[in-house]
């Protein structure tokens, strides 16, 4: 039997076919409404989006940095300007090689190979598209040395930029301050947005203290550029849509400092030496001199020497450099105006003059005998002067600087009233000048010399300790600025003022100048007004004929003041103190406080002069320089001016004065010393 079978279902076949055809339709449909719908996402809804990132393949946002803001002094002398320069800038995202490039510019002397280590860190640490300075201010031969071979350098570029300068040099450099390249640590707290493009931050002084004062707002410009990312000098007909936001410049600040003021008194400090070859060379004393208007608080001359070039810092310091200007044995960034704690020497007798008074244990007319030294009950050694002054009131213990006088009013009124009321007068604390840095020294006290030593037996306050304060030695410290501050309060009768270098600040925009209202402090506490009379009438007496102030004798003004002289070297048991025989490092500090005129002052000084020797004749005649140009009329000045070389060979002695020994049972330190 014959069966017939199908080979081909064309029926089956047809039907899989039309299915097959139809899915491969649909596939092919949603394929094809799939790109159409992406492509109006990105044609018509994103098209924005999509048009500014391709516009950023051919344009770069170049940050302008703002021009800083001047500093001037109270007249308008320029302090701290800008001037225009060239800086190397580099670019992390188109350096192939750092390394490689740092070395290279090293090979060209552009850049100091020890300090290769810190600048890649610096740049590491910056956005990769961010332009970071490598070398500011070049000068002519690095400006040519670079260009001949810019092609080997893909990343980095010249930049003009405007560079920080100081005309004057090192003239009040502690008190304005200078700029520094942005580290590590300022990164942290500025804002990278405001400081991209800018190279330079305030490091000290008002510089750092104003730096969002005087920065100012950034703003930026868009750069055409090529496949490379380098600029397009003409953009052609894409010059329309490139856009630029101009910065805004800082705002200037006008000080409180007289410039003029400020510069005699640094040549005051200024002396001719001569080395071991014989050379002679100009170089400045360690010293301290700070003047203030009593009325205002306003710092008219902030001298710290010797100091530095702030520029230095402007044009890029080495690390050498660097190690130099910290290593150099007179510290001349150390700013000794408000950092340097120095023994107040007899400077303090004034205002435990005013303790005594105030808490009635003596009246202006109290007498006190001086033999020439001060026993306490049960302790065999006394505390020495170096005169035998007699009966002498408070009027002639202040005008003499009779140590005796003051042991006894030390040891009458202790240590913890005498805390309380210099605290009065802003010792042992922080006077609150505008500026960073300041220290408080101290002012010692039961609770201080407790909470200060560790040990037990060391926390004791002993009486021996009270009587050394009471004539500006022992545990007491104070600054310059403190000193200054003090007396200028003194001069109005207790009423003081907050301390200031800013009086007013004029907006770069509008022009307008806003100055700033004097701060007032509390009043100083007396018993009697009758009080401030009493004590500056001592004061008057120092700068007349028989006090320890000379140089002021022959003055056309009023003058109220105390010399001081600390001591730095201790000596031994039955020691007497020669400077002839010390080291130059090791002789005693010499202090001067003053104001002027008496009636109605207008300036307080304070002046330290390290290893200075004795006040009247070390540091005195720097505060006359001051009162001089400060009260007299230009002819007054030039007929003082003749005179000056007369009177200061007049009053220098020609022979050293000796100082007793201290006594055995307190350290040598906390001693007595002389005029």
């Amino acid at each position: 039997m014959l069966y017939t079978a199908r080979i081909k279902d064309h029926h089956s076949e047809q039907k899989l076919f039309v299915q097959r055809s139809v899915i491969a339709g649909l596939i092919i449909i949603c394929v094809i409404l799939t790109l159409i719908s992406r492509l109006v996402w990105l044609q018509v809804l994103h098209y924005d989006y999509f048009a500014e990132q391709s516009a950023g393949n051919r344009i770069r946002f170049e940050p302008l940095p703002p021009s800083r803001g001047l500093i001037l002094d109270r007249d308008g002398v320029p302090l701290a300007l800008n001037s225009p320069s060239y800086q190397l800038e580099l670019t992390r995202e188109q350096v192939p090689d750092i390394d490689a490039t740092l070395q290279g510019l090293a090979n060209l002397q552009l850049l100091d190979r020890e300090d290769l280590p810190t600048l890649k860190r610096d740049i590491l640490r910056r956005r990769s598209f961010e332009a970071v300075p490598v070398k500011l201010s070049l000068n002519d031969d690095e400006l040519a040395r670079f260009a001949v071979r810019r092609q080997d350098f893909p990343g980095v570029e010249i930049k003009p930029r405007l560079s920080r300068r100081y005309p004057l040099g090192v003239s009040g450099v502690h008190a304005i301050g200078y700029v520094g390249i942005i580290s590590e640590a300022d990164q942290k707290v500025l804002d990278a947005d405001e400081y991209a493009g800018t190279a330079l931050v305030g490091k000290a002084g008002v510089e750092k203290r104003y730096e969002s004062v005087l920065h100012g707002k950034a703003g930026y410009q868009q750069l055409l550029v090529n496949a490379q990312g380098r600029r397009v000098d003409q953009p052609g007909a894409h010059s329309s849509e490139l856009r630029r936001k101009e910065p805004t410049a800082g705002n200037d600040l006008f000080l409180t400092i007289d410039e003029r003021l400020q510069s005699a008194v640094e040549e005051m400090l200024r002396e001719q030496k001569t080395d071991a070859n014989g050379n002679t060379y100009i170089d400045q004393k360690r010293a301290a001199v700070i003047a203030i208007d009593p009325n205002n608080g306003d710092v008219l001359a902030f001298v710290s020497t010797p100091g530095f070039d702030p520029n230095l810092f402007g044009r890029g310091l080495s690390n050498a450099q660097y190690r130099e200007l910290v290593n150099d044995a007179d510290k001349p960034m150390y700013d000794r105006v408000m950092r340097g704690v120095y023994p107040s020497g007899s400077t303090i007798k004034p205002f435990m003059a005013m303790a005594g008074l105030y808490y009635n244990v003596v009246t202006p007319t109290t007498s006190e005998y001086c033999p020439g030294y001060f026993r306490l009950p049960g302790v065999a050694r006394p505390w020495t002067d170096l005169h035998v002054h007699g009966a002498v009131s408070m009027v002639t213990a202040i005008k003499v600087s009779c140590d005796v006088y003051f042991y006894s009013l030390a040891n009458q009124l202790g240590i913890d009233r005498i805390h309380d009321y210099l605290s009065e007068f802003g010792f042992g604390q922080l006077t609150g000048l505008d500026i960073d840095g300041e220290l408080p020294a101290v002012l010692p006290s039961t609770a201080w010399k407790r909470d200060y030593f560790k040990r037990k037996e060391a926390q004791q306050w002993f009486t021996g300790d009270t009587i050394s304060v009471g004539i500006g030695q022992g545990y007491l410290t104070v600054t310059p600025l403190q000193l200054a501050h003090a007396v200028a309060t003194l001069s109005k009768h207790g009423q003081g003022y907050k301390p200031r270098l800013i009086h007013a600040v004029r907006n770069s925009v509008t022009g307008e100048v806003n100055e700033l209202p004097p701060v007032p402090l509390d009043p100083v506490k007396v018993r009697d007004d009758s009080s401030w009379d009493a004590v500056i009438q001592g004061m008057e007496e120092v700068a007349k004929p028989g006090g320890t102030a000379a140089s002021f004798a022959s003055a056309p003004y009023t003058v109220g003041a105390k010399t001081g002289t600390a001591q730095v070297h201790g000596l031994a048991v039955g020691e007497k103190y020669n400077a002839s025989q010390l080291a130059e490092r090791l002789r005693d500090n010499a202090l001067f406080i003053a104001f002027a005129p008496v009636e109605q002052p207008r300036v307080a000084v304070a002046v330290v002069v390290e290893n200075g020797g004795h006040g009247g004749t070390a540091a005195a005649p720097i505060a006359r320089r001051i009162f001089d140009l400060m009260l007299l009329t230009p002819e007054q000045l030039a007929a003082q001016e003749a005179k000056r070389q007369s009177i200061e060979k007049r009053i220098t002695p020609t022979t050293t004065p000796t100082r007793p020994s201290p006594s055995a049972h307190i350290p040598a330190a906390t001693e007595p010393i002389v005029e």
